[in-house]
């Protein structure tokens, strides 16, 4: 990758995944209290794929395992919602 690209990537990246802080942050003063929204998990999935991406361009092997290990927690976290919503609606 050009690193001109790869720059570019890296700063989107780095946007989306920061950008995670700043939706939790107005979910959290419109509800009054501490709010993790599904878009919250979805920023962090997608900016840490993307930091992955950058990191294995680099060839950073720590922050390579650093944004892989967090990826699968937002897997994680997004199934848990999914399967909780599921159930809520199967129960009406």
């Amino acid at each position: 990758m050009h690193m001109n690209g790869l720059l570019i990537l890296g700063f989107v990246a780095q946007g989306l995944f920061g950008a995670r802080f700043f939706v939790q942050w107005l979910a959290s003063e419109k509800e009054k209290r501490s709010v993790v929204p599904f878009s919250f998990w979805i920023l962090s999935l997608v900016g840490g794929i993307l930091l992955f991406i950058y990191a294995a361009a680099r060839h950073d092997p720590v922050f390579m395992v650093g944004q892989a290990s967090g990826v699968f927690i937002y897997i994680r976290n997004i199934y848990f919602i999914l399967r909780e919503r599921k159930e809520i609606v199967h129960a009406k």
